[in-house]
């Protein structure tokens, strides 16, 4: 998805330095990310297992069905309001997150009451992977040197699942995953710093290369 050319997130923080260009820019699609990251499926499965849980206490219990219907309703009330919120949550992410490929380094402005933007120069990035979905969405994770680094919950959900020790940023839910992690190799590739990054080989944006990127 590339932003609308009247969004108003789309402007960098500051200019690019000369002979810097801007390769793509995109947000997550919020669909796969209510699913990778929020785990609305699994969600919504959990509370249908309590639901008919509840249901059949009820009935053991010998409640009258209109008590019944009435604490069944009032529950998955609850549990639809629940799975609403991440819905919410996804959308709002999504919506507020734009993540820039330029050809010397990768931008993450990222966070809904409290933006910033993650800058990454192609120098500090060690490595990087791809996992592509069914349908065609993925997550292009990356790897950086030693130095600073930014805190796993501060990343979340643009982070590789279960890296906390090491954090890794992600660039999550991406559409269109395969051509964005093309891209990005070849930008790597170009880069300046070509020796210090070691950039995606080209065969790794292929299928067998997804389990690379698997948490």
């Amino acid at each position: 998805m590339i932003p609308a050319a009247d969004d108003p997130l789309l402007d960098l923080p500051e200019p690019l330095p000369a002979g810097e260009r801007v390769l793509w820019r995109g947000r997550p699609d919020w669909r796969a990310l209510a699913v990778s990251a929020f785990h609305i499926r699994k969600l919504t499965l959990y509370f249908a297992i309590l639901v008919v849980w509840q249901i059949a206490s009820s009935i053991v219990d010998g409640k009258a069905p209109l008590e019944l219907i009435a604490g069944s309703a009032t529950f998955v009330g609850l549990a639809a309001a629940g799975c609403a919120l991440m819905v919410l949550f996804a959308y709002l992410t999504a919506r507020t997150t734009i993540y820039t490929i330029t050809s010397r380094r990768i931008l993450m402005r990222i966070g809904i009451a409290l933006p910033m933007t993650l800058n990454i120069p192609f120098r500090r990035i060690a490595g990087a992977a791809v996992k592509i979905g069914p349908d065609g969405t993925g997550d292009l994770p990356i790897s950086i040197t030693t130095g600073d680094r930014v805190a796993f919950l501060v990343l979340w959900p643009h982070a590789r699942p279960w890296r906390v020790a090491r954090p890794e940023p992600m660039l999550r839910a991406i559409p269109q995953a395969e051509k964005v992690a093309r891209l990005l190799a070849d930008a790597l590739s170009n880069s300046a710093g070509v020796a210090e990054a070691q950039p995606i080989p080209a065969a790794s944006v292929h299928a067998p290369a997804m389990k690379q990127a698997a948490a």
